[in-house]
């Protein structure tokens, strides 16, 4: 029988790749609307949740709408259904649907909306731009018979424990030899109850992001043969991985301001982008910020940026980064409607084989056009 998938089955799988901690404290990221444990069939990730989008969602029989902005964002005092906010919330209860956001945490993730923007410009050798979070590390020890060391181990890397840098399963083991006693109403794996055991077993540890920590303790329990796993837990020195917003790297050759905004407007599929600058100019090293950037325009600059890519620039500091020699295009905020084709993948990809569909909004929520 196939086992039935959870909202909380998707949001746990958004969750491995963009963490709720790598989220700036001012957002509202998670489960905006909805149930943790309504069965879900059909998920549709969309940009933002407007009007339209909850249309397309109804007419789409979507159980779950998977957004980049949330849709509480900011506290509501009154659910006026007569609002434009009050309505949407009205129907997507009405038709059952759940709403979870994945923002900043998704802008700052390895992957994410910062780095996929990346990878449709050719954007190499890429550093963060806004540090907002550095991983904290555990050491994990445990003890378990050889025959099944093989098991325990693959359990825990699955789950993020032993991975450092581009290598998975980074552990160290060494053997020992095991003592217990199974006491009255014990069922134990080997051993007799009231005899003390002597089991050969190995001691497997390596380290782990401290976020990860329960994850990775529930698939050692969950692959480990004893009733009773031992295990030992200590905070390590070592720095984790760093997560922010933002990105500066380099394209392969210099090209010119002109031929980078070309390349911005097909990559991003945008009719039009504002860009401030000498357009013959040669440029390579890149800034790239979706969404709102612009108050990040020093840390481009002395980050070594030639340009500037990002959304919402306003007048006075496209004139500050103009006078610091750094130009800028602005293709807009929406943009960042990358993450909806990329979130789908990785959806699809996670649950293989599962009975779930993933659909992408093809609702227009942009609120400009150009004349």
């Amino acid at each position: 029988m196939t086992a039935v998938i959870r909202n909380i089955d998707v949001f746990k799988a958004m969750e491995i790749w963009a963490p709720k901690h790598l989220a700036y404290d001012w957002d509202n990221v998670g489960l905006q609307l909805g149930s943790f444990h309504k069965p879900v069939e059909k998920v549709m990730v969309s940009l933002d949740v407007l009007e339209s989008t909850v249309e397309e969602a109804i007419d789409n029989n979507v159980d779950l709408i998977i957004a980049h902005h949330p849709l509480l964002f900011k506290s509501i005092k009154q659910l006026n259904v007569d609002t434009a906010k009050g309505r949407i919330i009205q129907k997507l209860l009405q038709h059952d649907i759940s709403v979870y956001a994945s923002h900043t945490n998704l802008d700052a993730a390895n992957g994410g909306v910062n780095d996929m923007l990346c990878d449709l410009l050719g954007i190499q050798k890429r550093e963060i731009m806004d540090n907002n979070y550095t991983e904290k590390l555990v050491k994990i020890a445990v003890f378990v018979p050889h025959k099944h060391a093989n098991d325990v181990r693959d359990a825990m890397s699955k789950q993020g424990a032993g991975h450092i840098g581009d290598y998975s399963h980074c552990t160290f083991q060494s053997p020992g030899q095991g003592t217990f006693k199974p006491l009255d109403g014990t069922n134990p794996y080997m051993g007799t109850q009231g005899e003390v055991a002597f089991v050969d077993e190995v001691k497997i540890e390596t380290i782990i992001p401290a976020a990860k920590q329960m994850p990775v303790l529930d698939a050692i329990i969950d692959a480990h043969p004893y009733e009773e796993v031992a295990y030992d837990i200590y905070p390590v020195e070592n720095s984790g991985v760093t997560y922010g917003i933002g990105r500066v790297g380099t394209l392969a050759e210099k090209i010119t301001l002109e031929e980078l905004c070309d390349r911005v407007k097909t990559a991003f599929a945008v009719q039009n982008a504002r860009v401030t600058g000498d357009l013959a100019k040669e440029v390579k090293q890149v800034a790239v910020l979706g969404g709102s950037g612009e108050k990040y325009i020093s840390r481009a600059k002395q980050m070594g940026a030639d340009v500037y890519i990002t959304g919402d620039m306003t007048f006075h500091a496209a004139q500050d980064a103009q006078a610091m020699g750094l130009s800028v295009i602005d293709p807009g905020h929406h943009v960042e409607k990358v993450m909806k084709e990329y979130t789908k993948t990785y959806l699809e990809s996670h649950f293989t084989g599962k009975e779930i569909k993933v659909i992408v909004s093809k609702a227009n929520t942009d609120p400009f056009q150009f004349i």
